[in-house]
């Protein structure tokens, strides 16, 4: 992505704690983003909090708005969600942060029947769909601040072109976006939520990450 083109970003769960987060970096970094809510009163009500290039719609609209479509609602809205916007994002990149936390467990692994929701994404959505699975272990609080998180941001798919996308838009708002391999390898990251809840419950610390060691610190910019 260049720096002269870059995408509207949709965020399918905008008005939620880490959609407020990432549209919160990503406006900062000079992206144009539409928040995207059931409720378009709502989403439009949202977007008004922030000071330039945000905007409100419903989910679909949101969805056929964004060039990239960011999924961050809870798991168990997740298939609904995905069956609402499946035609309108068609050929775009998809990129999806949901973890399959089960309350009120919410510290203990609980994969899907599918194995993951990245794979439970990639059923749904069909071939046509540029699918991403990242921003699972990213905290919300510092990106609500207008700061950017502490973490590496594991980034998986079988589309390379998608995931060094998506590498960019972790770069804007964390650390540093690291590849993490093809869809199925989404398991693990998505299963590292639940253990990072844990650890932010045990050490009373709030906002628990990853990083990945042994790899060169890299300018995002």
């Amino acid at each position: 992505m260049s720096e002269t083109a870059k995408p509207v970003i949709a965020i399918i769960g905008g008005t939620g704690n880490l959609g407020s987060g990432l549209a919160s970096g990503w406006a900062k970094a000079g992206y144009k983003v539409v928040l995207g809510s059931r409720s378009r009163e709502k989403a439009v009500d949202h977007a008004a909090r922030y000071k330039a290039g945000v905007t409100g719609e419903d989910n679909v609209g949101a969805a056929r708005d964004g060039d990239v479509v960011v999924i961050v609602v809870p798991f168990s809205n997740h298939a609904a969600a995905l069956e609402e916007i499946k035609a309108e994002v068609q050929g775009k990149i998809v990129i999806d942060a949901v973890v399959p936390l089960v309350p009120p467990k919410v510290s203990i692994v609980q994969l899907p029947p599918d194995g993951s929701a990245a794979l439970v994404a990639k059923r749904i959505l069909g071939d046509g769909v540029r699918l991403v699975s990242a921003f699972h272990n990213i905290g919300a609080a510092k990106l609500r601040a207008g700061l950017k998180a502490e973490c590496d941001v594991l980034v998986f798919s079988d589309d390379r072109e998608a995931l060094d996308a998506a590498i960019d838009l972790a770069n804007a708002v964390a650390r540093r976006g690291v590849s993490g391999g093809t869809l199925a390898n989404s398991v693990a990251a998505e299963a590292m939520t639940s253990v990072l809840i844990w650890i932010n419950q045990h050490y009373k610390v709030n906002g628990a990450g990853i990083m990945i060691s042994g790899l060169e610190a890299k300018d995002p910019s």
